[in-house]
This record gives structure tokens, C-alpha cells and sequence, in this order.
């Protein structure tokens, strides 16, 4: 049977019909009849037929063609009591249901009747909504039942490619500037304008000095978003260096300059090169170009006539690695460029050694070697054997992170007076709210940046609230330094996002407008910013492709906007009274307004789906899965300790922990955290710092262990770091091992990414881009990582 094989029929009777009416395929009118003795038979005597005329000529009209009615059980039995009483034999009808079709594909609406459904729909005939005055006509019943069955034909058929199809709305968040995602530019098209005008200020001033901006929007309104664009457009040209929020207050500007030599390995668009070897690339051209010696020379110009077209092109024309063209290339490069940093700066301090790594690193092709490098800027000690392989000479335990980050940053950005601006964003600061030290810690960090590193364009991305709160705690110069520019991202008219859903839309080839009913855009389009927006749109496509039920709208969506018809707000108030019937009634399902389909054709979903929190904890999981094997990580001890202390905090609202650290007279100690939950005390440390520094550190923690019987101690190295080879660093390894209270754990990629699956949950939920209470989302997250020794010791 074809599309076209069917007819809507409806009939008026209780026992026999007295009158039909019946639709073909395309919608037109063919057949109306009524019974001799009908009520109405004076205003319609042209269409007054006997019953057993109209049967007659109903049977031969609809043969071989499919029968759909409204409630098809009534109608089937007064047809059948009508053949019967007109003494004609009764066809074998096969009849569809229409009402039965809209129980399968929207199990939760409060009702299934012609009435409902058409007015749920928003149906028309003749462009008129449905009126119950004129009901109970079998031509005008019939047509609304036409309408309402290919609407839920059209349903079923965008269920099944649904089903098959990649949510496009579901990437609602961007992470980092580094991500790729639809971005409609002419959203926030003045503010991006402002942002690049800055950097231009920046270029142009003979001063090199650094500028600050303050991105100020709610959350989701596309802060990180803007920063994306950023870099799309300007990673060509620019340096943009990315930094999550600080977790240590002792180690700010570490923490700073370890994500920027995160962001420096990420990849130049369209070349094989990073960004740091883009930046030295750039800058030994200028310094090629004011060297006498070069520009005099035919061999010289020749050089920078090519360098200056690409710049790149210098890692291809060195020969490969080993090679004797690579290595006096390289001796030729690191001498220019050394001696052009000594005469013009000074070779004191750690400047002259961060240059020295950054060119060993932008010389090697070796991933390994790289690593070594990359490991050894970010002042990690070193073997000494790796350390003389890559021609560095290793740092010693007594170094100051903190003094050499600053320092190492600067560099950048004087090095970056020979290229372009860097731009340098902070991101995802408001858990930064409720932490003082931390929040004084980074602000003094963002002044030292301010005045030490030139040419560079420092961006703080910011709720308006927050802005507010740092304004009052931060020094006031450290203000006006940070908000010489200040750019408000207010959310786009409805028009604006609907392009956006468009956009999304039409990256699987689908239509916004036959994906979405009009009341249902109403709502997507009435959420407060964009993420929201989206949200809203991935839940309605979700509910349509999987019948995962759709979560209530915040009550502020529900506000109806200028543009919002009166037939729609009418449709929204019939709803929203529906829903309140249902809370009065003790009905649990909210109503679903227009999605889901047939229930026996989707699979129960798995827990995945069934609360927000564990939707996320999936999505995440597999970005950290691919981002783990895909990314270079400075991993420091700093750092996972205020990733640890992040998640025991939050943990404490769920049970009683007391955190604390031990001493050890003056000896240097693992950083670790005390943890003390009811009558259990445990003591979770991090080492993953190599060469003699490991061996001092873990002997003196297993001290502790010995003087602290009843503590359990985990000491925690992360898998990718070098492995310990040093006779006795081993030795003390099989002594914390082998202790009954006492554990030496290998991080391996399943433990870091439970690791931070759990901090960046919590730090989501602070920086509000997950929607969720943080004590039910800690209860989901323990549920999920239910082996995790974390998450089982924090749960109790």
C-alpha cells in the first residue's frame, strides 16, 4: 500500500450513520452523503440519501484503499451496523486509527480528542483554528482528522531520520577558544569589531604596552564562544594563549604560564606547526632582518625573501633532524637569536635559558624529544640522562615556580613584539568567588602580568555579578588596568538565534521549521541565552528521536515575547493549565508539548539519560577521553592538589571532612591533603616530579606513614610522567607499597580522567554552565564512578 492508497473518513450516528464525509490523499473533498431521514435533511436535500445508496457507493469508492478515522472502533462499528441494516455484504475494511497513532507517538498528553489534538497542534482548515461549534459535522470532523493524520505521519517520518541523525544542538557549550563550532558571526558582530580593534591598538602602539578588556555576559551567552572566533580568525596571525581557572593559591602564575604552554602546542589552522614554533618563526625573520651581515648578502636576501612569504617554511628548509644541514641551520638560528636577546636585553636571570628551551623545542621533530622539552619549561627536574639527550641543563628543587613563570611569560610577550600581540584569556573564574586568597592571589597575578609582559591583550571573561565582586576586592589599580576595555554580551534578539538553530539545523541537512512546531520554537526561542536556547532545542530533538520525556522549562521561559502569536500564547496557556490539572491530580509526567514517538520502536534509554548530571558526565567523558591521548598536559603537583582540594570541598556538603596538611619539621614534603571523615583519616598526595627531588620527597613521606599507623596514605604519580628508575627512589617505592597503611598509585588514564571528570563536573556546575544542584549532582557523579576510590572514600 502506497502513500496514496488511503482515505479519511468520519461518520455521524450512534448506531448507523446518518451522514460521511471522505478525503482523498491530497486533502480534497470526494464523497458526502447523508441519510433520508437526517435531522437536517430540508438545508441539505441535494446530498439526502438512502442508507443503502450511500453504502453502496462508499464500498466501491474506497476499495483497496485504506480507512482512517478518529477513534477508528466507533466508526468501524457504525459502518458495519449500516451494511447490515441496508442489507448490502460488508466489505474487509483495514482501517488506521488516528487517535490510537497520537497515543503511540505522545504518550503524555492529558487527552486524545479531535478537539485536543487539533488544537494542540495548532490545526487549521480554510486558515480558521478548530471550533467546537462546528464539530460533530462529518465534513468538518474529517478534515481536521486529514490534517492531524499526515501531521503524524510527518512526525513519524522525521522520528525515523532522527533517530539516525547526530544532534546538532546538543554542542551547546565551547570549552576552549582551540574547539571548532558552528558560529553565526553575526552574533556579537560590534563586540568581536571592539576586541580586534584593541589588539590593533596594541600593534600600532610604539610602547608595546599591554592592554586589558573585560568580557561581561551571563552564563551561556557565549563568552568562550567569542573567544573561539578569536581564534579562528586571528591564530593565523596572533598568539592566543588560553587559561582555565587558578585551583592553588600559592602557585597562580604557574598555573597561568602552564595552560599558555598548553595553548602554545596547539596547531597554526592549515600547517603542521604549534603556535610557538609560528611565534620563533616570526620573530627570527625581524631578526634576520635587522642584521647587517644578512641584509647585505645575496645569500641573505635570498633567505628572507622566502621566510618573509612563510615564515614556516624555515622548519622545511632545514633539513631533517640528525642531519648536518638541520644542526648548523639551528647553530645558526639559536646564535642570531641569542645574541640578538643578550645585546638587547640582558642574559641574567632565567630569560636567556626559557630562550634556550623554546628553541630546542621549536628544533626537534622527535614527539619524545619535544615532551622532554615541553616537560623541562614547565621547571620540571628532569633525568639528568633526558636532560643532557635534549642539550638543557636541568633545574634545581630550590627554583621558584612562581618567579620563573612570570618571568618565562614575559619573555613571550617580548618575544612577541617581533610577531604580533599575544592574547591572553582567563576563563571560567567564577568559582574564584568564594575563595579570598585565591581570588586576592590572581588578581595581584593579573597586575604582574599587566606590567611585566608587553604587546599582549589580557581578557578576563566574567559574569556581571562576579565583575561587580572583584571590582570591590581587587586594588584598584589592578581595575583599571584589567578594564581599560569593557565589552557586554547582551542576548541576541529572537531572529539572531534563530539563525542560530538554523545554522545547527542545516549542518544534518535538516529544516528548522519542519524539525520544530511553532510553539515549540516559541519555547526554545523564549530561554535566556543562547546556551539555554540551545539546551532547549537538543532536549525537544532528543525527545523526538529517543522519547527521552522533555524536562520542565525554567518559569522565566514561559514568558511570552512581543513576537509570540495570540493562538500560540492561548496554546502555552491551555498547557501550562493542563500541567497544573495534572500537579493538582497527583499525575507525576508533566506534559510534553509536541514531541516524542512510537515507544516500540526506541530502546529504553540507559541511565545515561535519565538526569541531566549523568547526560554531562557522558558527553565529558568521552571529550576527556580524546583529549587525553590527543593533547600535550603540563601535569603538576600544584595543580592536581587544587584539583583535589576542589572536589573534597564540594564533597563536603554531602558529610563532615576535615582538611589539613602534616609537617615534617622543615623537610619538603609531597603536596598532599589530610582528610579526616568520621573515624577515618586518609592522606592523598601527588609526586610527579622526577630525579633526586622525587627521592628526598617520597622518603620523607614515608616518615609520616611509619608515625601514622592508623592513616591510610595514597601517594599518586601520573602515568604519562617519566618513569622512576633511581635504585633508591625504588627502594622507597617498595617501602610505602609494601606498608600496611600506605599505597604508591600509578594515575593511569582511566583514574585521571575519573579525576577530572569529578573536578570539572564541580567546576561547571560554579561557573553555571551545568544547571544543576550541586549535592543531587555529586549524588549522580558518585553513582557513576561507584568503583572509583575517590568518589567511594568521599561518599563514605
Amino acid at each position: 500500500m502506497t502513500e496514496q492508497d488511503f482515505v479519511v473518513i468520519d461518520t455521524e450516528g450512534k448506531h448507523a450513520l446518518s451522514e460521511i464525509a471522505v478525503i482523498d490523499s491530497q486533502g480534497k473533498i470526494i464523497y458526502e452523503a447523508f441519510t433520508e431521514d437526517h435531522p437536517n435533511n430540508t438545508a441539505i436535500r441535494l446530498k439526502c440519501k438512502s442508507l443503502r445508496n450511500i453504502v453502496s457507493e462508499f464500498a466501491t469508492l474506497v476499495q483497496r484503499k485504506k480507512l482512517v478515522c478518529h477513534y477508528a472502533a466507533h466508526d468501524s462499528k457504525v459502518l458495519r451496523n449500516s451494511f447490515i441494516q441496508a442489507g448490502v455484504r460488508l466489505p474487509s475494511f483495514s482501517f488506521e486509527c488516528s487517535c490510537e497513532l497520537a497515543r503511540r507517538c505522545f504518550p503524555n498528553l492529558p487527552e486524545y480528542s479531535l478537539r485536543y489534538l487539533s488544537k494542540h497542534f495548532l490545526l487549521k482548515v480554510k486558515n480558521r483554528l478548530f471550533d467546537a461549534n462546528c464539530a460533530h459535522t462529518a465534513r468538518y470532523d474529517a478534515e481536521f482528522t486529514y490534517h492531524l493524520y499526515r501531521n503524524l505521519k510527518e512526525h513519524l517520518a522525521m522520528y525515523e531520520r532522527l533517530r539516525n541523525t547526530y544532534n546538532p544542538f546538543s554542542s551547546s557549550r565551547v570549552d576552549t577558544p582551540f574547539q571548532d563550532h558552528i558560529d553565526l558571526q553575526a552574533v556579537y558582530h560590534s563586540e568581536y569589531e571592539i576586541l580586534k580593534s584593541i589588539i590593533n591598538d596594541i600593534k600600532c602602539d610604539s610602547n608595546q604596552q599591554s592592554k586589558g578588556a573585560v568580557v561581561i555576559g551571563e552564563a551561556g551567552a557565549g563568552k568562550t564562544h567569542l573567544m573561539m572566533r578569536l581564534a579562528k580568525e586571528r591564530l593565523k596571525t596572533n598568539r592566543l594563549l588560553f587559561i582555565r581557572q587558578p585551583n592553588n593559591a600559592n602557585a597562580v602564575v604557574y598555573h597561568t604560564y602552564a595552560r599558555i604552554l598548553e595553548s602554545f602546542a596547539e596547531g597554526i589552522p592549515d600547517t603542521p606547526h604549534t603556535q610557538l614554533e609560528q611565534l620563533l618563526a616570526n620573530s627570527f625573520v625581524k631578526i634576520l632582518k635587522s642584521i647587517d651581515q644578512v641584509t647585505t648578502t645575496q645569500k641573505g636576501t635570498q633567505i628572507l625573501s622566502a621566510l618573509e612569504q612563510d615564515s614556516l617554511s624555515l622548519y622545511s628548509r632545514i633539513g631533517s633532524e640528525g642531519t648536518k644541514r638541520n644542526r648548523d641551520w639551528w647553530q645558526y638560528i639559536e646564535r642570531h637569536i641569542m645574541d640578538w636577546w643578550t645585546n638587547r636585553y640582558t642574559a641574567a636571570g632565567y630569560s636567556a635559558a626559557i630562550l634556550q628551551g623554546i628553541l630546542k623545542f621549536c628544533r626537534y621533530t622527535d614527539r619524545r624529544k619535544k615532551d622532554m622539552v615541553r616537560r623541562w619549561l614547565a621547571v620540571n627536574e628532569i633525568p639528568d640522562e633526558q636532560a643532557k639527550d635534549i642539550g638543557l641543563e636541568n633545574w634545581h628543587d630550590d627554583i621558584s615556580k612562581e618567579e620563573f613563570s612570570l618571568e618565562a611569560i614575559t619573555t613571550f610577550g617580548t618575544l612577541s613584539t617581533l610577531d604580533e600581540p599575544l592574547i591572553i584569556i582567563f576563563d571560567q573564574l567564577e568559582g574564584l568567588s568564594d575563595k579570598p586568597t585565591l581570588l586576592k592571589n590572581f588578581g595581584s597575578a593579573v597586575k604582574e602580568i599587566l606590567t611585566h609582559v608587553p604587546n599582549s591583550l589580557i581578557i578576563l571573561n566574567l559574569f556581571p555579578d562576579r565583575w561587580e565582586q572583584f571590582q570591590q576586592f581587587f586594588d584598584g589599580s589592578v581595575v583599571d588596568r584589567v578594564s581599560q576595555y569593557k565589552v557586554h554580551l547582551n542576548r541576541p534578539n529572537n531572529d539572531k538565534l534563530r539563525d542560530i538553530l538554523s545554522l545547527k539545523a542545516q549542518s544534518v541537512d535538516l529544516d528548522l521549521n519542519q524539525l520544530f512546531e511553532r510553539s515549540e520554537l516559541d519555547d526554545i526561542l523564549s530561554q535566556n541565552s543562547i546556551r539555554a536556547v540551545l539546551n532547549r532545542a537538543a532536549a525537544y530533538y532528543r525527545y523526538k528521536a529517543q522519547n527521552i520525556p522533555l524536562p520542565s522549562a525554567p518559569l522565566a521561559s514561559s514568558k511570552p515575547t512581543s513576537s509570540t502569536s495570540l493562538e500560540t500564547r492561548l496554546h502555552r496557556l491551555e498547557n501550562e493549565v493542563n500541567q497544573l490539572k495534572q500537579a493538582i491530580t497527583g499525575i507525576t509526567t508533566p506534559l510534553q508539548p509536541l514531541s516524542a514517538f512510537p515507544q516500540e520502536a526506541i530502546a529504553t534509554s540507559d541511565v545515561s539519560t535519565e538526569h541531566p548530571v549523568a547526560d554531562y558526565l557522558l558527553q565529558k567523558q568521552r571529550e576527556l577521553e580524546q583529549d587525553y591521548d590527543a593533547c600535550p598536559h603540563i601535569i603538576s603537583d600544584s595543580d592536581d592538589w587544587g584539583k583535589l582540594n576542589e572536589i573534597v570541598a564540594a564533597f563536603g556538603l554531602l558529610q563532615s571532612i576535615d582538611i589539613d596538611q602534616l609537617r615534617l619539621g622543615k623537610k619538603v614534603l609531597p603536596e598532599h591533603l589530610q582528610l579526616r571523615i568520621g573515624d577515618r583519616t586518609f592522606v592523598i598526595g601527588f609526586l610527579n616530579i622526577s630525579s633526586s627531588s622525587f627521592f628526598h620527597r617520597i622518603a620523607n613521606f614515608n616518615q609520616l606513614v611509619l608515625s601514622h599507623p592508623k592513616t591510610q596514605f595514597r601517594l599518586i604519580r601520573d602515568a604519562r610522567e617519566p618513569q622512576i628508575m633511581g635504585k633508591k627512589s625504588q627502594e622507597e617505592i617498595g617501602k610505602l607499597s609494601h606498608s600496611p597503611n600506605g599505597l604508591f598509585a600509578i594515575m593511569d588514564k582511566t583514574d585521571r580522567i575519573n579525576f577530572e571528570l569529578a573536578y570539572n563536573l564541580i567546576v561547571d556546575i560554579h561557573n553555571r554552565d551545568v544547571d544543576a544542584d550541586m549535592v543531587t549532582a555529586l549524588h549522580v557523579l558518585s553513582e557513576q564512578l561507584d568503583t572509583y576510590w575517590l568518589t567511594t572514600i568521599m561518599s563514605g
